[in-house]
């Protein structure tokens, strides 16, 4: 391979899912800096096929319907589980990245197909070239999912959320290894499609980081739709049966067989397992050490600079650096990076708050999609006395004008957790149908430290579920 570089850019960027996207692009936005994004799968990354957007896609005609089927005056029939597919289909636009392609090429960034690696400094190696970035080499490779090492469990061929968000074929009875956010979407999509699902958990609880409320919520509403939560059980061995010929063209997989071992000893059959056990970074073919680093999550600064790597040339965006693994939160840094790349190629300070990610902190939104829905930002209680605040906590039912018409029978629950020095939100969580669209609301008074008085003026509208914001005030000062 030549070390003579082929082409130079100003920026390239290795991986090409949203954080990637968003760096190439404000590094060079109003400027006639150059752009390459080197991606050796599909430009728009792991959220756009195979996570985020397949998965909503598979959730969305669960919450309608669980909404329809709560509404007096619908009549709701159930799901046609080949048009929910399709609709994944056409949301994942079957795998077909022409149209992010198009987007690049618009916006004066060059594809480069190809998997990409460090070669030294401001070097990248692909595809047989060599290329020179003039200003920033970014990495944004994200994460892999992990497979345990539990005896006959590679063999067996088991689906990772890659695999589970693109079924094609409903499996009749799955297997779920994992208690986190994937975890409990898929078991929820999975259950609400009619396979019959067994969760093995190694804790005690889902969703370990969030408050405890709304971890047994979740837990609840799958075990009424069905799903059997196994807690501190996890499996022993795997072992699958030979695929068989069911004489209509097609072959089945064989039956999945799971020894478990914990709280639950017993061997449970499926058709497929599925491991949504945590994830890893994607480095290990990056050429890391090419520029003294050790493979594994790359260190960064609020810059999104990489720690170890001095000349302020090189960065690590997303998941690659051990942030919030979350696209949202990837996009976020990825303007960041794409900010500081392009104030330093102008000679620019970067003493304004734009320029660091800060938000990675103690102010990160999330919602999971399960039904009800959890939708969190900043801290739980737990994680507020542990960094040492002096906390007060406000925790109530959702029951407002517009929850009882939302649908019979609402159900929902509300936390924040307050800062009694400063007298601002720390956190706030919500748990209920739909309730992410209340999320954002939260967000900005957590990361604009809005005082409590304040917010006294900020009025919910009537009748909307927002003004458990108002109640959630009242409670407080009572």
């Amino acid at each position: 391979m030549s070390s003579e570089p082929s082409a130079e850019y100003d920026v390239i960027v290795i991986g090409g899912g949203p954080a990637g996207e968003n760096a190439a692009a404000y590094a060079i936005a109003g400027s006639d800096r150059t752009a390459a994004i080197v991606e050796r799968e599909l430009l728009g990354g792991e959220c756009s096929y195979w996570a985020c957007m397949p998965s909503k896609a598979l959730l969305r005609p669960g919450h309608l319907l669980a909404a329809a089927l709560a509404m007096p005056g619908i009549d709701a029939n159930g799901l046609d589980v080949e048009a929910v597919l399709a609709h994944r289909d056409r949301i994942v636009h079957n795998h077909d990245d022409s149209g992010q392609v198009d987007w690049a090429q618009q916006s004066r960034i060059e594809v480069i197909r190809g998997a990409g690696r460090l070669a030294g400094e401001r070097l990248v190696e692909v595809g047989g070239r060599t290329l020179l970035a003039r200003h920033a080499v970014v990495l944004a490779t994200g994460t892999r999912a992990r497979v345990p090492d539990v005896p006959g469990l590679s063999d067996a061929l088991p689906w990772t959320s890659r695999d589970a968000t693109n079924l094609h074929e409903v499996p009749r009875r799955a297997v779920l290894v994992g208690g986190g956010v994937v975890a409990c979407e898929s078991a929820t999509w999975l259950a609400t499609l009619g396979s019959e699902v067994t969760m093995l958990v190694r804790g005690k609880a889902l969703l370990g980081n969030a408050e405890p409320f709304a971890r047994e919520r979740v837990a609840s509403a799958l075990a009424d739709s069905g799903v059997r939560v196994l807690f501190e059980t996890e499996p022993e061995s795997v072992t699958r049966a030979e695929p068989k010929d069911t004489g209509e063209g097609r072959i089945h997989g064989g039956a999945v067989t799971v020894r478990t071992r914990g709280a639950y000893t017993e061997s449970i059959e499926a058709d497929e397992i599925v491991v949504a056990a945590g994830r890893g970074p994607a480095t290990a073919e990056l050429g890391l050490a090419a520029v003294g680093l050790a493979d594994g999550y790359v260190a960064v600064d609020d810059h999104l600079s990489a720690r170890e790597v001095p000349g302020d040339w090189l960065y690590a965006v997303g998941d690659v650096n051990h942030g919030p693994a979350l696209t949202h939160m990837g996009k976020y840094q990825g303007r960041v990076c794409g900010d500081v790349i392009a104030a330093r190629a102008e000679g620019r300070p970067l003493d304004a708050a734009r320029y660091a990610a800060t938000a990675d902190h103690e102010q990160v939104p999330q919602v999971v999609f399960t039904s009800p829905e959890v939708a969190s930002v900043g801290l739980t209680e737990a994680a507020a006395r542990r960094a040492g605040y002096d906390v007060d906590t406000v925790e109530i039912d959702i029951a407002v004008a517009g929850s009882s018409l939302a649908r019979e029978n609402y159900s929902g629950r509300a936390k924040i957790v307050v800062d009694t020095a400063a007298d601002i939100l720390l956190g706030a969580t919500f748990v209920g149908p739909e309730i992410g669209e209340l999320l954002h609301a939260a967000t900005i008074a957590v990361v604009g430290k809005v005082p409590l008085d304040t917010l006294w003026h900020a009025v919910p509208a009537y009748p909307t579920v927002s003004e458990i914001w108002l109640r959630l005030l009242e409670a407080r000062r009572a």
